[in-house]
């Protein structure tokens, strides 16, 4: 059942009519029956007196019935006029809520709703605009991610697509190299769809909060992500330093390996210069904090929190060779964030540093 058929069913167009008539008439009718009460005790009383003839007897009665008529008509008629006023007042911000929701459900997003209510009706205001908020960020999101994903997938998609018709027609002949070019372009969509499912399952709280952490020698893991490149550093002629500090700290094993090894990679495809590539670590402030240091472009700074989102590259060409598939720095983002950590980067003197910290516990 939707928000709005919720809110409908329980807060109807005319509830606050049925509300002040049925409030009105229980407040009218407690008035008039403690009116009664009075006005039958009063009578009784001086009655049982005796001080008073049968004349002035009645002409009491009907004095004080008239007064208590007077205060009584006045009492409902304010009464009745403060409680519709009152409830108006606290029934407007549902009424909104239901006119937002009949929005949501024909597509649209609304506007925020003015928080003036207090209670709990103000914090389900809160809560609806911040649900408003999200659903727009959500919808936005997953129009840039299937806009991206069918830019990403084209260009692949089409090669081999292109090849492949080509080989079936006779047009080309086949041979090692081209078989080669295929095989890294399907190579390149796989990995591609990895890095997606990768980046859903540690981008969904629900998924990593059940991820098996244990206690682990970051060294260790940091040596062991470093040793997977030395063949392509030894080809490529570029110098790794690693100045790491022992320290145990409870981690995702395979995610911070997921970490490292992108940053590295990272620095790699990036990597212009002689300068070696650092990877420092080391404890400040309870926080266990890790750098990777490579020299290349620099990064502009209204950049630097832009690379961390999903598919975005700095290389406005998009060229696979050097943009990479854009997703790799936003797993490392939702993996540290997911460690309750921070990163960042730094780009200045011709060196980009990207810095994570790991809380200590």
């Amino acid at each position: 059942m939707s928000l709005h058929k919720i809110i409908k069913k329980v807060i109807p167009q005319d509830f606050l009519w049925k509300l002040s008539t049925l409030n009105i008439i229980i407040i009218t009718s407690a008035i008039l029956l403690s009116g009664l009460a009075i006005y039958n005790t009063a009578c009784m009383l001086m009655l049982s007196m005796g001080n008073l003839n049968n004349m002035q007897q009645e002409q009491f009665n009907s004095l004080l019935f008239n007064y208590l008529l007077i205060f009584s008509s006045i009492t409902i008629i304010t009464g009745s006029f403060l409680h519709y006023y009152l409830t108006r007042k606290i029934v407007r911000p549902v009424q909104e809520l239901i006119k937002s929701t009949k929005q949501i459900q024909s597509g649209e997003y609304p506007e925020p709703i003015d928080t003036v209510a207090a209670g709990e009706i103000g914090v389900l205001t809160e809560q609806f605009n911040g649900l408003v908020k999200q659903l727009k960020t959500n919808n936005t999101n997953r129009s840039q991610l299937v806009s991206n994903l069918s830019h990403e997938l084209r260009t692949p998609l089409t090669n081999l697509n292109g090849y492949l018709k080509a080989l079936h027609d006779g047009i080309i002949q086949g041979d090692p190299e081209l078989y080669q070019a295929l095989l890294n372009e399907s190579k390149r969509i796989k990995d591609m769809v990895e890095q997606i499912e990768f980046l859903k399952e540690w981008g969904d709280f629900s998924s990593y909060q059940y991820t098996e952490y244990e206690i682990k020698n970051i060294t260790e893991l940091i040596e062991q992500c470093a040793a997977m490149f030395q063949f392509q550093l030894e080809r490529n002629n570029i110098s790794l330093i690693l100045d790491i500090k022992d320290c145990s700290l409870r981690v995702n094993a395979d995610g911070i390996q997921q970490v490292v090894t992108n940053l590295i990679d990272n620095a790699l495809n990036h990597y212009e210069g002689i300068s070696p590539i650092y990877i420092k670590g080391g404890l400040q402030n309870n926080f266990y904090h890790v750098s990777v240091s490579n020299p290349g472009p620099m990064i502009p700074d209204k950049e630097k929190n832009l690379i961390f989102e999903r598919f975005y590259r700095i290389d406005s060409s998009r060229n696979d060779q050097t943009g990479g598939s854009g997703l790799g720095l936003a797993i490392v983002k939702e993996i540290i964030h997911s460690h309750s950590g921070e990163i960042k980067v730094c780009s200045e003197n011709g060196i980009n540093t990207f810095c994570f910290t790991l809380p200590v516990k």
